[in-house]
């Protein structure tokens, strides 16, 4: 799936930051959204950890343009979201939970590629907070609303019965 959204970000991202710069943000968090969904399925500590290492390795052995850096990343998502959802004993798993969880991620990786990618740009620079807005609401849709729909809807429909969270 990683390797599918990665190869699609190749022609979508240009297009949208040429459109308005940082709006590529807007997608960012179709990489990230199983860490929420991992921990709110598994209910267990180090889910989304284990989520998101094992999608960048194959990620990483299919081809990509971030080489280990992506594993690096997808320890430091998982890190995020954990962190949240230990703050409440694993024992909250309602959506406000994972709405902050999904926000945690958005910020840390925002962050994360401003250090590490845009140097260039300042935190408050036009293309700095138009690229944070969009990490925050594609963070809130996608891993948090997005995350919480489709945990639900897999509940619904029966396949979690195995699973704490299916009960």
């Amino acid at each position: 799936m990683f390797w599918v959204f990665d190869g699609l970000s190749y022609g979508l991202f240009p297009l949208l930051t040429l459109i308005l710069p940082g709006s590529a943000a807007l997608l960012h968090a179709l990489f990230y959204f199983p860490a929420t969904l991992g921990l709110l399925i598994v209910r267990k500590p180090g889910a989304s950890a284990y989520v998101l290492l094992v999608a960048s390795f194959v990620e990483v052995v299919l081809g990509t343009k971030y080489s280990v850096s992506l594993v690096v990343i997808a320890l430091v998502q998982a890190l995020a979201a954990e962190a949240v959802f230990a703050v409440f004993r694993y024992r909250r798993w309602t959506l406000g939970v994972t709405l902050l969880s999904a926000v945690a991620i958005g910020i840390v990786y925002n962050f994360y590629l401003l250090f590490f990618y845009y140097q260039a740009f300042s935190f408050f620079s036009p293309r700095g907070l138009i690229g944070t807005a969009c990490e925050l609401l594609s963070a809130v849709v996608f891993a948090g609303f997005g995350s919480w729909v489709l945990y639900r809807a897999l509940a619904k429909s029966g396949v979690l019965t195995r699973f704490a969270s299916g009960r």
